[in-house]
């Protein structure tokens, strides 16, 4: 799974999950079929439950948009089975339970959140699978990792040895300012979390801290490893000194990131992730975009996709 976007949606999932919680599992009306690729049936219950996931996500959400994404995904599943290159169901439950875990929570807890916002804890698993698979069929086709080599592969080339990283646990501090205000009041929130910094306590008190202030929000970002740092964020986590980071001004208001954890790891999922940055880094993250999409174009090209 692309870690930016588990990021972006691990943010997303766990600052709504107390609003979803209360609420009762949608109820799905009867099944019927919206779209047939190469004979795969997409139904209405797939497209609901990817729809209540863009929902999730806090990106635009409708059923064409929903309907759409699960054609090119079943278009992805139907030539990463042809290639033989799936992760296995191993990896896809391993990749869930770091998810969880990252939040705080545990699979059951994850399990829950899914159900109850309508998504289901086997379509996220099912769209954590091509996710993870489908740039391994990118790579292969278009050279941008050699071969595209396995993980062992690539530490053989390394005289064996799994790459380090730096892997942090991130929450993000942010000083709201309504954008109707913005001009009057962001000089005064941009003090005022200048201020704080020195007085962050910490992540596990961080929200307390965070309510004895006018309208500031703690947003806990999990697990995120070196080479998944957003470019914006990077230059400042890597300077910062002590537990904070320095402020940014961004559409939400005047935010810095508190750092719970940083040490050096050596697991596979960072080697994995050393090796891809290695990659983009190599054939740059623009091309590899481009070939996927290229690649998904010739296959919707020679697809019979009927939609219902």
């Amino acid at each position: 799974m692309s870690m930016m976007r588990a990021m972006a949606l691990g943010t997303a999932i766990f600052a709504t999950a107390a609003t979803v919680a209360p609420l009762a599992t949608p109820a799905v009306a009867a099944t019927s079929v919206e779209a047939v690729v190469n004979g795969s049936a997409i139904t209405s219950g797939d497209v609901a439950r990817r729809a209540a996931f863009l929902k999730l996500q806090r990106t635009k959400s409708t059923r064409e948009i929903a309907r759409q994404q699960l054609i090119d995904e079943t278009l992805k599943r139907s030539e990463i089975a042809r290639l033989r290159m799936s992760v296995s169901t191993a990896d896809v439950e391993a990749s869930y339970a770091r998810f969880a875990a990252s939040n705080k929570l545990s699979t059951d807890q994850l399990n829950k959140i899914l159900d109850q916002a309508g998504v289901t804890p086997d379509h996220f698993k099912q769209y954590i699978a091509v996710q993870m698979s489908w740039p391994r069929v990118v790579n292969a086709r278009y050279g941008n990792a050699p071969g595209g080599k396995s993980l062992v592969e690539r530490m053989q080339e390394h005289g064996g040895q799994k790459p380090s990283t730096t892997e942090y646990f991130l929450q993000q501090v942010i000083f709201v300012v309504p954008e109707k205000r913005r001009n009057a009041i962001l000089g005064k929130r941009k003090a005022e979390a200048e201020a704080s910094r020195s007085k962050y306590p910490g992540c596990d008190d961080a929200k307390i801290f965070a309510a004895t202030m006018h309208d500031v929000s703690v947003k806990n970002l999990g697990r995120v490893l070196a080479p998944q740092l957003p470019d914006d964020w990077k230059p400042l986590i890597e300077k910062a000194e002590g537990n904070t980071t320095g402020t940014r001004v961004t559409e939400r208001g005047v935010e810095y990131l508190g750092i719970c954890k940083k040490r050096e790891v050596n697991d596979d999922m960072a080697a994995e992730m050393v090796f891809r940055a290695e990659e983009l880094g190599k054939s740059g993250g623009e091309k590899d975009d481009s070939n996927s999409q290229k690649y998904l174009e010739e296959l919707r090209s020679k697809a019979q996709i009927v939609n219902r």
